[in-house]
Parts: structure tokens; C-alpha cells; sequence
């Protein structure tokens, strides 16, 4: 049985996790989205993963989460010994510099921020599409070259 991968948004905006599902559907990416409403949901969901659930290919990230922000769980994130080489996207509406050295520093892998409308958003979105295919592509030429 071969099981998607899900990928995992850690938001707070309903409107923006909204967004996100209508425009991966509008993009048909088909894996699931696992969704954190706040930091420390997304800490509780990472500490109760168990051996043998699926790891999320992909990891999208706000930093202006509530209860634990989001600098925060990208650090806890990297140092996982099962989420730490997942690839992290943030996506997030800051644009100041400091929060982007720091998520760069800290790890993350993508920074984008935010658009307002809907259809900015599915330009987003097809760029974390685009972003999505060259790593799956990556993953499994190396996988088949380890064969």
C-alpha cells in the first residue's frame, strides 16, 4: 500500500489555511494536509509522532503563531531526529529582514511571504508546487542511484 505523504501547515489563519487547501486543490496536489492551528499544536503533533506514521514531506510554517512562535518550532524542528531534514517552507506575512536571516539560520530551507489576494496565492502555490516536484524528482533519482 503506497501512502502519501502528508504535508504539514503550521497556521493560525483559518482564512490562510483555507487558502491553502483551495489552492493545492486548484494545483491538485493530492497529498494530505496535516494542520497545526498554533506552535505548540505543531510541538504536540511532532513529540506524539510514532514510529511507522507517515513524516511529512514537507513543512509549511508561519513565524506570528500564538503560544510558541514560529522561530521557535523551526529550531525544535531542526534538532527532531525524525522532522529534521524534512524541508521547511515559511510562509509567512513578515518581510522583515531579521525574521528572514533568522529562518535561514535556523534552517528553513524556503522563505515566502505572504500575498493578500486569492490569486497571488495560487502563484504561491504553484511555486511551492514547482518547489515540490524538483524535490520529489531529487528524492527519488537519489533513491534509484542507491538501488
Amino acid at each position: 500500500m503506497n501512502i502519501t505523504s502528508p504535508i504539514f501547515l503550521i497556521e493560525d489563519n483559518p482564512m490562510d489555511v483555507d487558502l491553502t487547501r483551495r489552492a493545492f486543490v486548484r494545483h491538485n496536489l493530492t497529498n494530505p494536509l496535516q494542520v497545526a492551528r498554533d506552535g505548540q499544536e505543531a510541538l504536540d503533533f511532532l513529540a506524539g509522532w510514532k514510529a511507522g506514521e507517515p513524516v511529512p514531506s514537507l513543512i509549511l510554517l508561519d513565524l506570528k503563531l500564538p503560544k510558541v512562535d514560529g522561530l521557535e518550532v523551526l529550531r525544535i524542528i531542526r534538532a527532531h531526529p525524525t522532522f529534521g531534514t524534512v524541508p521547511v517552507v515559511v510562509l509567512t506575512s513578515s518581510a522583515e529582514d531579521r525574521d528572514i536571516h533568522e529562518a535561514y539560520s535556523l534552517g528553513a530551507n524556503s522563505y515566502i511571504v505572504k500575498p493578500v489576494d486569492f490569486e497571488k496565492f495560487i502563484d504561491v502555490a504553484r511555486q511551492i508546487e514547482l518547489y515540490w516536484t524538483v524535490l520529489n524528482m531529487h528524492c527519488f533519482s537519489k533513491s534509484r542511484t542507491s538501488e
